[in-house]
């Protein structure tokens, strides 16, 4: 074998990459070494200002974790929990990061401000490496021992496993019915099948995960973007607990945004309806126009109503206002995609090394 054959057929052990028509071989230890630091599963939680959960929250994550190595042998090394800290303002990133810095397998990525849940859990999910990831909020809402559950439905061949909720312990009527209106209403207006009393609670495999982390959107519907995705997907039913303690942080108006975000993301039929009603109301315009005429020129009659008038000129210029809004919306939403911002800035990352 001359010179040139022999650099060909030779592994450079310097490189991360082998050469064409090479054989790469692993010792012992680097064998082992891999299959330590291989992640089965990821859990992303977002957090902001969740001081009087955590305790709680870590005491049925180490449950969690047991469960989850029982019954499908995953240990504590194949298992990886990332807490994102969304800029809370109390004791929440000195609780998290106490967490973090004192037991292998926890991950605290620390925004530099409040950047919103949506944001929180793209950054989590970012920095994920298992075959298989979680989302689920911290307020346990979303029961974590539901996460085995879940594992096993995904490990039957589905791509996403999400939890789709039966009942909702202890919260308002106004919240159920608006809840309800939202699903039922982006059902409706959507030109993708977006499951109805669904949340962010859910399990998706790595190819669902590399495709969500390649779409950069700036207002995004993580549960319109699985659905988008496609792939197989499935439900498991359950009930929603109350929270555990606090206050839900999504306001009246964070609600409204989030609904207005699913629906421009999603559906431009808003767009239709304007152009629809606009056609609408020309034709009705051109009707009473050439029935103002033949009173005016054939008859004796004069045109009566202006107080009818008024009203209906007036209710014609308050749809033209909400009309051009919902545009804007779309516009706004265009020029926040234009500037090309990141989407989220880290301030650190703690975890045991």
């Amino acid at each position: 074998m001359n010179k040139k054959m022999q650099q060909f057929t030779t592994v450079n052990s310097n490189k991360n990459k082998y050469k064409r028509g090479s054989i790469p071989r692993l010792d012992h230890y680097e064998l082992k070494h891999n299959v330590q630091k291989k992640v089965t599963l990821s859990i992303v939680i977002p957090l902001y200002n969740e001081e009087t959960i955590i305790e709680e929250l870590f005491a049925r994550l180490q449950i969690l974790l047991t469960k989850m190595e029982q019954k499908f042998a995953i240990n504590k090394g194949q298992l990886e929990i990332i807490f994102v800290n969304d800029g809370s303002s109390d004791s929440t990133l000195f609780r998290l990061k106490e967490i973090c810095t004192n037991n292998i397998g926890f991950t605290l990525i620390n925004l530099s401000r409040n950047f919103g849940h949506q944001m929180a859990s793209t950054a989590g999910l970012e920095h994920t490496k298992g075959d298989f990831v979680v989302l689920m909020d911290g307020d346990l809402q979303d029961p974590p021992e539901m996460v085995v559950e879940m594992y096993q439905k995904a490990q039957e061949g589905f791509d996403v496993v999400y939890a789709k909720r039966i009942s909702r312990a202890k919260e308002s009527l106004f919240k159920k019915w608006t809840a309800k209106l939202f699903y039922r209403s982006l059902s409706m207006l959507t030109t993708i099948d977006i499951p109805v009393d669904t949340g962010d609670f859910r399990i998706m495999s790595r190819r669902v995960i590399q495709e969500m982390n390649a779409m950069p959107e700036r207002h995004r519907f993580i549960r319109g973007l699985t659905s988008w995705i496609g792939f197989k997907q499935t439900s498991i039913e359950y009930e929603r607990a109350e929270r555990f303690a606090g206050q839900t942080k999504f306001s009246v108006t964070k609600m409204l945004s989030f609904a207005i975000d699913g629906l421009t993301s999603f559906s431009s039929i808003p767009l239709r309806l304007a152009s629809l009603l606009g056609y609408t109301f020309t034709f009705i315009a051109v009707v009473y126009t050439f029935y103002v005429l033949y009173k005016r020129f054939l008859t004796e009659d004069t045109v009566q109503g202006w107080s009818s008038m008024m009203i209906f000129v007036l209710l014609i210029g308050g749809i033209q206002f909400i009309l051009l809004g919902m545009m804007g919306e779309y516009v706004g939403r265009i020029y926040d995609e234009v500037k090309q911002r990141p989407l989220y800035i880290i301030e650190d990352i703690y975890k045991k090394e």
